[in-house]
């Protein structure tokens, strides 16, 4: 089979076992959801996947419009679709690997994701780049982003929050809900980095072409 006719058979399944189910997606999360669960194998995101008010038609608001997207490891951002992106005129970058985070992360003794989106942070203020950010990995990124918030310092465009993990994972993704910032959240334990850029990939395919 050819790779298209895979990924067509495999959303048929989805389809279809969700129908088992008794599963009815809201039309609007649809897509999201079912390339969630394609690229997981797992079910469970029919019902742990939660989004704020218009949440996907904000992001591909945001995305049509040229944002970027900052995301906390560097499996996410190899796993989005750049040209895609760059199509609407956005790119993605990823601040893990910077030398002066890395450098700063040890004299402070925090985690290099949380300085990471403090920098990231920095460089949208000075930018005025509307920005969406995808965490997958690290729970205090989200940590962070909220941190920056409450302290009137930095508020996030959207944010797609899906760690996975066990050590403050469930609760920094309470943290994005409890916010008015919009948010596509994966309540629970699971999620990761290919969560993260298989959500922002949903986002950009469904982007109507005509805009």
């Amino acid at each position: 089979m050819r790779p298209e006719e895979i990924e067509k058979k495999s959303f048929e399944i989805i389809h279809n076992e969700l129908a088992e189910m008794g599963i009815e997606l809201d039309p609007e999360k649809d897509a999201v959801i079912r390339r969630a669960i394609h690229t997981t194998a797992d079910f469970e995101y029919a019902e742990s996947l939660v989004f704020s008010e218009n949440a996907v038609r904000a992001a591909r608001d945001l995305l049509a419009g040229g944002a970027d997207i900052v995301t906390d490891t560097g499996m996410a951002l190899s796993g989005i679709n750049k040209k895609r992106l760059a199509a609407y005129g956005g790119s993605v970058r990823c601040y893990m690997s910077c030398e002066d985070v890395a450098r700063e992360a040890a004299e402070r003794g925090v985690t290099r994701a949380s300085v990471s989106m403090e920098h990231a942070a920095s460089d949208i203020a000075a930018s005025g780049r509307r920005t969406i950010f995808a965490v997958g990995n690290a729970p205090t990124a989200l940590i962070t982003l909220r941190a920056m918030y409450d302290e009137g310092r930095f508020r996030p465009d959207f944010i797609i929050g899906v760690p996975v993990g066990f050590v403050n994972v469930v609760e920094s993704k309470e943290l994005i809900i409890d916010t008015d910032i919009p948010y596509i959240v994966n309540r629970g334990r699971k999620g990761g980095s290919n969560v993260a850029a298989a959500i922002v990939n949903a986002l950009l395919y469904g982007i109507d072409p005509a805009r």
